[in-house]
């Protein structure tokens, strides 16, 4: 990835040179003896206990907002004996707490971040870089039972880091709520190392092996949110490195060279790291420690917790003269000093400044009458190294004010980047401004029947075909992630660069579909009569196959300009693999099929869904590049199972193509070996799993014909319109 930019290209896995599963390393591998109930959770029974028609949204409305932030504030310095406050202020902890729930985010596939409330569950409950955290989240626990139903866990990490940052005179831009709980770990690959950070794993970027960071994957290490603060592969010895590994995780996390720095001085301007004792002192993390300990991790003796000798990220001590008050005192130390390498009490590497002056000296931890020298880490180092990141270092050292917007935007951001659009922001304090980040959409006015009936009878007539028309509204709505809730129809982003001129898109045919629907869209907008022009060829389609239906149509979509549109920020959302339209731009390390079920996952698909939309898109020839593969039908273009018929046909005999990886298959007739079609893995799989062969054959069988229609036709309007927050949000705001 570009640092500045955000572009990514090539294969999202480069760099890894084996294949892998889906999923990676998963918890039965890192813990398995812990408890698995995934069998209380067969025939679709969910682990939520609201139940799927709990509306957070609303319970959210009616919280006592003030109430609660109050609450908060006086939990701050209400210090506990079983895990007494630094300082007498547990704010730094909880800031810590919510930049770690928020910045698992990442660009490549939207997936991470403080959404869900995934710091409660493993992997994430255990990873080093979390470590103690479960003590933060058991703080805050008499708050959320007070509460209840109407603050989610989600909401309520980054609410109480907002807090903790107002409660230390810090700058906050604003708080936006509505993020729903899940109630058992998601399915996210995080990386294949069998290791964890600090036990001899190096950084995932090695220049001298010709090795990149893996996409989708934003953190250097396993177990690390960002970089390894020691150094990469925890070796203080390589300032460029250590740059170069900031530069690209941040990067990757949707933040630029000023947010870095912003973001990197801010959330050490308050707190200390911990590092009083060695790791082998410390018990197991939460997931694979004992029965009666109650989900706490890295258990120490009682004596030690109450003098504070601690140990968490292995580095000791605080980086400011006032670790609980916000100011410029963290580039002012970072300036002012000369610093000399050493090694913490725990082993880890940081850096002291070389004879202190007595007032620049930080409180003890534990007792506010001793004095200690503080210390940077060799990220903080980085900022002082990079002839880059000094400049806007100086410039915040130089101009508090400045440091004070960039560090509040760059947190709001840090905190909400996956909600997506601002409709989903809840709650009094969310800010009037639009953000360019946020996706922007000028608000879009709703068509009447007769000017929707007219659009559909004018594009039929167009002389666009049925596969161009499915293919455009594909390439529009498909982009829509339900990890971060990006992209989507609503906005056309697709006649925008990049999206326009993205491979999976056929750019020239797609630019000639546009131009077309542009000429008799009339008073709709060019969002809506995309999607229209989609539907209106899927009616055609059905009715072609003896079937009078009517795809619902959902209009108001907005049309985004260049001007609503971060333009770089896009470049993650490039399919590199969409099974739906049978592309694949090179052999990847994982499956074909895999990338499949992760493009279905990401569109917030069932395996029914999923399975229609494969059988419809390529009856009605919406492949990319308009391949044959997986078009088994002489009727393209016309709506029916075609597809699934075909497939289990057992006259067909299946080879793969020499030359191709097993990508590509010859399907030819058993009796006489006359080739008939052609297909990918993400074609025959729907033969070869047992699971997707069972939904594969109810579309297959006799008399299910409208069945098919009606359920692609149900599907289709689902990724049509998974992005209209405008419209299923709107109520929230009335």
């Amino acid at each position: 990835m570009d640092a500045k930019t955000g572009d990514i290209s090539g294969c999202p896995f480069h760099g890894i040179t084996q294949t892998r599963s889906l999923l990676g390393r998963t918890n039965r591998d890192w813990w398995p003896e812990a408890l698995q109930l995934d069998i209380l959770k067969e025939r679709g029974r969910s682990a939520n206990p609201y139940g799927e028609d709990f509306d957070y949204a609303e319970a959210f409305n009616a919280l006592d907002y003030f109430a609660l932030k109050e609450d908060l504030k006086a939990l701050m310095t209400d210090s506990q004996p079983w895990w007494p406050a630094d300082y007498g202020h547990y704010g730094p902890f909880f800031i810590r707490m919510a930049w770690h729930a928020a910045g698992t985010y990442r660009t490549g596939d939207g997936r991470g971040g403080a959404n869900s409330g995934q710091q409660r569950f493993a992997p994430l409950n255990s990873w080093p870089d979390n470590g103690n955290l479960d003590k933060a989240r058991r703080l805050l626990w008499p708050i959320k039972q007070k509460y209840g139903k109407n603050i989610s866990w989600a909401d309520l990490f980054i609410l109480a880091g907002n807090v903790a940052i107002e409660s230390m005179g810090g700058p906050v831009f604003g708080f936006g709520g509505g993020r729903a709980d899940v109630f058992e770990p998601e399915s996210v690959y995080w990386g294949t190392e069998e290791q964890w950070v600090n036990e001899g794993v190096a950084t995932r970027i090695r220049p001298q092996d010709g090795a990149d960071l893996e996409n989708p994957l934003a953190a250097i290490q396993m177990g690390l949110i960002y970089v390894n603060p020691e150094g990469p592969g925890g070796n203080p010895h390589d300032p460029e490195g250590m740059a170069r590994d900031m530069r690209e995780t941040f990067a990757r996390m949707a933040m630029n060279d000023e947010e870095t720095v912003a973001l990197t001085a801010g959330g050490h301007a308050f707190g200390k790291a911990h590092g009083a004792v060695p790791p082998e002192m410390l018990g197991d993390a939460p997931e694979g420690e004992a029965l009666h300990h109650m989900g706490f991790g890295w258990m120490l003796d009682d004596e030690l917790i109450a003098r504070g000798a601690i140990t968490t990220s292995g580095i000791e001590g605080s980086w400011s003269n006032t670790p609980t008050q916000w100011g410029g005192n963290y580039f002012r130390l970072l300036f002012k000093y000369d610093y000399e390498l050493v090694k913490s009490p725990a082993g880890a590497w940081q850096w002291t400044p070389i004879n202190p002056d007595p007032e620049d000296l930080a409180p003890d931890a534990r007792d506010p009458a001793k004095r200690v020298p503080t210390i940077m880490t060799t990220a903080d180092m980085a900022l002082k190294w990079d002839p880059e990141y000094r400049k806007i270092a100086e410039r915040f050292r130089d101009d508090q004010a400045a440091l004070d917007d960039a560090f509040a935007r760059a947190w709001f951001k840090l905190c909400h980047r996956d909600m997506g659009p601002k409709i989903r922001y809840l709650g009094p304090e969310v800010p009037a401004e639009d953000l360019i980040w946020q996706d922007p959409v000028p608000k879009g006015t709703m068509p009447s029947d007769a000017e929707v009936a007219r659009f559909k009878q004018a594009i039929l007539n167009s002389g666009l075909t049925i596969s161009e028309m499915v293919k455009a509204a594909w390439a529009s709505a498909s982009t829509y992630r339900n990890s971060d809730h990006r992209g989507g129809a609503n906005g056309a982003r697709v006649r925008l660069a990049p999206q326009k001129d993205w491979a999976a898109n056929d750019p020239e045919e797609l630019a000639k579909v546009l131009g077309v629907i542009e000429q008799h869209r009339g008073a709709l907008s060019i969002a809506d009569a995309i999607v229209l022009a989609g539907s209106a060829a899927v009616e055609k389609a059905a009715r072609d196959a003896g079937f009078d239906v009517t795809v619902p149509f959902l209009g108001g979509r907005g049309d985004a300009g260049e001007e609503h549109t971060d333009a770089a920020s896009f470049a993650p959302l490039e399919p590199f693999a969409d099974g739906f339209r049978n592309y694949l731009k090179t052999k990847s390390v994982v499956r074909t099929e895999e990338l499949l079920i992760d493009k279905a996952h990401l569109l917030g698909l069932s395996i029914p869904e999923m399975t229609v939309l494969v059988g419809g898109m390529r009856v009605l020839g919406a492949n990319s590049g308009n391949r044959p593969h997986g078009v088994f039908t002489d009727r393209v273009g016309v709506l029916t199972p075609d597809f699934f018929r075909n497939l289990l046909d057992m006259g067909t005999k299946w080879t793969p193509v020499e030359g191709t990886g097993d990508e590509e298959y010859i399907g030819a007739d058993r009796a006489t070996g006359t080739p008939r079609y052609r297909a990918t893995r993400a074609d025959l799989v729907f033969g070869s799993n047992s699971v997707l062969r069972a939904q594969a054959e109810v579309y297959a069988e006799a008399g299910n014909e409208a069945k098919f229609v009606c359920d692609f036709i149900s599907a289709w309007t689902k990724v049509m319109n998974a992005d209209r927050f405008d419209v299923t949000w709107a109520k929230y705001h009335a």
